[in-house]
């Protein structure tokens, strides 16, 4: 059988207190939405839809790239009314029901449902809890079979007593649902098309119900407000640091680790506290992470350290590095093996070469340095002329003085040497020396301005 995939993320999501769509708040770095999207694909969905309303522009917008088909909810008139936006649009298989604010479920509690589906019996995801508060209820006859759902607020108090909870996670053929949605009543406490009644017609009609429970409840778990939704977070990343740890990677605290992208470590690398990955970063073999670091879309070679407060995007650093504390990386830094940038080094579209060092207090950008470059403190690359930038090529070996600047173009040969202090804008020759600072006056027993005394 074929599958669609109907995501609901029509809702407004009022107790956010945000003028954003709820689905469209980040978990990861990422929207709870495409937390979702992922987890769809992984089951190899024929079509995925989108039912949307409060916010749909943005939410389109936002979705621009997934191959998705939206269908808009002008009304919101409950679950069932926005599944029924998506019948004409669905395949003729199997048709699986979930939503953009529950973005933890996994592909292995969805598989588990999905098999459970055919035309003579419908899959009902359900969760067990301490606290069922707001939930609808899952009633069951003396059998022990699923035969309804009631909401919380239609509930008596007897089943309020029932613990087994509907997720509203289901799973069911095409022709079940056509059959069914047109027969939705709104004669309830919300005055909505719930989508849960098509349980009580099931029943009826002597289609089983099968329930599924997933591993955690926190995978059905859906967010609300403000307070979910960080605990959400907290539980994601505490499932991403167990991975990790399993993986090898030594993290000196899991509970204070933030990865919103994909993180891939190599064998014996060590996070300490308070680190942020965000995009794609890879960490090779024996990388040493120091606290509160902040690494986007870069790709650290085996054996670097990158001391504590380094900021690090777009680079690509190879083996053996040394980078901060205090660093900053910026899109386009490259360093061979063994570079070293070094504490308040800001670079930005830079190649360094094997060996070269930037140790402390400089800018350096739109530069190429050779091999066994130095630069001292408190140098920068002067590359922006009010309109264009333009490059700085050092060769191997060469030493810059501190305190220097480097207007560009211009070009600092091999083996040559800068004197501290120097502004240079014209090239410099292999193996020479270049100073250009004012000429020093010393003036003997000069006295110096004193203030006048006040009577």
């Amino acid at each position: 059988m074929s599958l669609d995939v109907v995501i609901l993320a029509a809702g407004q999501g009022t107790r956010m207190r945000s003028p954003r769509p709820k689905v469209l708040h980040r978990l990861a770095g990422k929207p709870m939405v495409c937390h979702v999207l992922d987890t769809a694909r992984q089951l190899a969905a024929d079509r995925l839809h989108v039912v949307v309303g409060h916010g749909s522009e943005a939410v389109r917008v936002a979705l621009a790239d997934h191959p998705v088909h939206f269908a808009l909810q002008a009304e919101q008139k409950g679950t069932g009314h926005a599944v029924a936006q998506t019948l004409e649009a669905l395949g003729q298989g199997k048709v699986l029901v979930l939503y953009g604010d529950v973005p933890l479920i996994r592909r292995e509690t969805l598989e588990a449902l999905l098999a459970q589906v055919s035309e003579t019996r419908l899959g009902l995801l359900t969760v067990t809890l301490d606290d069922p508060t707001g939930y609808g209820r899952v009633l069951r006859n003396a059998a022990g079979e699923a035969v309804a759902i009631v909401e919380h607020k239609d509930a008596s108090e007897r089943e309020r007593a029932v613990r087994e909870c509907n997720t509203g996670i289901l799973a069911l053929t095409t022709a079940q649902l056509r059959r069914w949605l047109p027969r939705l009543s709104a004669d309830n406490a919300q005055g909505e098309y719930y989508l849960t009644d098509v349980i009580a017609m099931a029943a009826a009609e002597g289609v089983a119900i099968a329930t599924a429970q997933p591993a955690d409840p926190l995978e059905v778990e859906g967010v609300n407000d403000r307070k979910q939704m960080a605990r959400l977070e907290r539980a994601y990343q505490a499932q991403l640091a167990e991975r990790l740890m399993v993986q090898g990677v030594a993290l000196l605290d899991p509970a204070r680790l933030d990865v919103r992208g994909e993180l891939r470590c190599g064998h014996d690398v060590e996070i300490d506290v308070g680190c942020v990955f965000e995009g794609e970063v890879e960490l090779g073999e024996g990388v040493r992470i120091g606290a509160h670091c902040v690494i986007r879309d870069s790709h650290i070679g085996a054996e670097t350290r990158v001391e504590p407060h380094s900021v690090i995007e777009g680079a690509v650093i190879a083996g053996r590095s040394r980078i901060g504390p205090f660093a900053r990386l910026r899109p386009g830094s490259r360093l061979a093996v063994g570079a070293k940038v070094g504490n308040f080094v800001e670079t930005k579209n830079v190649e360094v070469g094997e060996g070269s060092k930037i140790n402390h207090l400089s800018y350096v950008g739109d530069a190429s340095l050779g091999r066994d470059v130095n630069i001292g403190a408190g140098t920068i690359t002067c590359n922006y002329d009010g309109a264009n930038k333009h490059r700085t090529e050092i060769g191997d070996a060469a030493f810059i003085g501190s305190n220097s600047a480097l207007v560009a173009p211009v070009s600092i040969g091999r083996g040559a040497t800068v004197g501290a202090g120097s502004t240079i804008s014209k090239d410099v020759a292999d193996n020479a020396l270049a100073v250009s600072r004012a000429r020093q006056v010393s003036k003997a027993d000069w006295p110096r301005p004193r203030k006048a005394k006040q009577h």
